[in-house]
């Protein structure tokens, strides 16, 4: 006899009280009726990204993280400052499921023939709520995986592997011919220099240890400039001289970094001008500020003439910009490319509750270099 598929589940939510209070918990929540062109998944993998840790802890100080409840349902509470009350004004007393993708295997399907045509398939998924042992996604927002491929293969297809597509893509639009990218030895950073030497794109990559730079120029990298070597700031024009990038991705967001790849991307532009101009270059220089690893506020020196920008860039927004066709064939590439351009790496595989304890929840806050962790929303659950 089949066993009927479960009609709740668990999953992790994040409550920021007006007492200034997070909470982070797993609850029981029902799952709805499928639509015709909706699947269930059963969420095998999903991992912890920068922008999931974001909605998970908002604006918390996790140094006053105390733990309470059981070890199958614990409950983490940390106290939120006073003064970073405001920027949480949006989600107060909004109790909020976490995890902007993940993948799993499809264990239900609507009545339509492109539901049916995934039922007992695996799939990646950019549903939100990934943090959840089982998850109702409609069909258009999963991608099949290849043959073979696990959840944990594909459990990160979407937010990096297309993150560094679309970077690729905005320099071509915008008609630059090369890249900057900072906190460049990350996962997102080892496949955006993947894709870049597969199309011959000349990328700099800013890093700030020196195990990091070992690691990207064992990958094949040709230009990996330490920010924490005194000679950092030469390093980097010299690189910019030598591939003429005038466009820059930043992770950190805050800081004096945006406006040291600006301030050097005039340097390199300077070398080889033919005229002196009071204005500066007239080839216009980028920066996008796509992250906020550091959480001070963004600085910098106009040194860097008048043809400039600075700006956000996100997935989401340059995802609806472009043409459907276009986005397809970027998701296609990442299914065909999956073990190898887009593969990621985990240090760790973790539960649901295992995501709430104290201990784990000190390692992956760092948002370090080898410490991205995988969760598996059914491990150790029935």
């Amino acid at each position: 006899m089949t066993t009927p598929n479960p009609r709740t589940g668990l999953q992790l939510r994040s409550l920021i009280m007006k007492s200034g209070e997070l909470e982070l918990s797993l609850a029981s929540v029902p799952l709805p009726e499928l639509g015709a062109d909706e699947v269930l998944v059963r969420v095998e993998a999903s991992p912890l990204n920068p922008s999931d840790l974001g909605l998970l802890f908002g604006t918390a100080d996790m140094g006053t993280a105390t733990a309470s409840g059981t070890s199958d349902r614990p409950v983490v509470t940390a106290r939120v400052p006073e003064g970073a009350m405001k920027a949480m004004a949006g989600r107060l007393d909004d109790s909020m499921p976490v995890g902007n993708e993940g993948a799993g295997v499809v264990v239900e399907a609507g009545s339509s023939a492109a539901a049916q045509a995934l039922l007992g398939k695996t799939v990646a998924a950019i549903a939100g709520a990934m943090y959840s042992q089982y998850r109702v996604v409609p069909v258009a927002q999963c991608l099949l995986l290849p043959e073979g491929a696990t959840p944990a293969d594909g459990a990160s297809s979407f937010v990096n592997p297309l993150t560094a597509l679309g970077m690729v893509e905005t320099m071509r639009r915008e008609g630059h011919t090369a890249l900057v990218h900072t906190a460049a030895a990350s996962n997102l950073g080892q496949m955006l220099n993947r894709i870049c030497m597969q199309d011959g794109i000349a990328l700099v990559n800013i890093v700030r240890k020196q195990e990091q730079t070992d690691l990207l120029k064992a990958m094949g990298a040709k230009y990996v400039c330490d920010a924490s070597a005194p000679t950092f700031l030469q390093d980097l024009t010299d690189a910019l001289v030598a591939t003429g990038a005038t466009l820059a991705f930043d992770a950190t967001g805050g800081g004096r970094l945006g406006g040291q790849i600006l301030g050097c991307m005039e340097a390199a532009l300077n070398k080889t001008a033919k005229e002196y101009s009071r204005y500066g270059s007239t080839t216009h220089k980028q920066v996008y500020l796509y992250g906020g690893l550091d959480t001070r506020p963004t600085e910098f020196v106009r040194n860097f003439g008048m043809a400039w920008g600075m700006g956000g860039w996100l997935l989401f927004p340059f995802l609806q910009k472009i043409d459907p066709a276009v986005a397809q064939a970027l998701k296609q590439r990442v299914a065909a490319e999956l073990k190898t351009t887009f593969a990621s790496h985990y240090s760790k595989e973790i539960s649901l509750a295992e995501v709430l304890d104290l201990g784990t929840i000190a390692v992956y806050n760092q948002r370090a270099t080898g410490t991205k962790y995988l969760i598996n929303p059914n491990k150790g659950l029935a």
